[in-house]
């Protein structure tokens, strides 16, 4: 991989703003874009110069924490819903229902402030 290359010209940047808008897309698309977006970040990487390799190692990091926190809303709210019969579950519901739109939240800004990084030429 040629590192006297400008940040823009050098190769996998193609693949790190097409992972931008797949993640950025995943939100009409039940994150469905994103599972997309990480796969083609993790084939792209191991080819990519040193600066688009470090958008597509944040990309992939970023869809994992996601990933996790989603599993964990889950069964929370899974919990919460099971509790209901006893009243405590409504305010668990509740808590899952914010932890979910701050995860969502998370995850929209996490991926426009790394796109808007790309196009600018800095690395993550």
């Amino acid at each position: 991989t040629d590192t006297s290359l400008p940040p823009t010209q050098q190769p996998g940047r193609l693949s790190a703003l097409l992972v931008y808008v797949l993640f950025l897309l995943s939100i009409p698309s039940f994150a469905v874009f994103a599972l997309v977006g990480v796969i083609v970040a993790i084939a792209s990487r191991d080819g990519a110069g040193p600066f688009a390799r470090s958008h597509l190692s944040d990309q992939i990091r970023i869809w994992f924490i996601a990933f996790w926190w989603s599993i964990a809303i889950a069964i929370a709210a899974l919990i919460g819903w099971m509790l209901t019969v006893v009243l405590i579950g409504f305010p668990i519901l509740l808590l899952v229902w914010i932890a979910a739109g701050i995860l969502f939240i998370w995850f929209t800004i996490k991926s426009l402030l790394g796109l808007l990084a790309l196009l600018d030429g800095r690395p993550r």
